[in-house]
């Protein structure tokens, strides 16, 4: 299920594959179809969703800015 308000390209559906856990701040990696999304959030909602991994999860990516580089 897509979340409606929020353009589909950028929402990936996958599964937690790893919390780093700090005490304000934690690493989770999601394993995407796409590839790993990580995100970097504070810890409470780590402990507030239930997060773990295996947990199934939409990443939700907001970006004023997006550059591009030649290889």
């Amino acid at each position: 299920m897509a979340i409606q308000a929020i353009n589909v390209r950028n929402q990936f559906r996958g599964r937690v594959k790893e919390i780093i856990r700090g005490d304000v701040v934690s690493e989770v990696d999601v394993e995407t179809s796409s590839g790993i999304v990580t995100s970097v959030i504070t810890t409470r909602p780590v402990d507030e969703l239930g997060l773990k991994p295996g947990s199934e999860v939409v990443a939700l990516v907001k970006s004023t800015e997006v550059s591009i580089a030649t290889l």
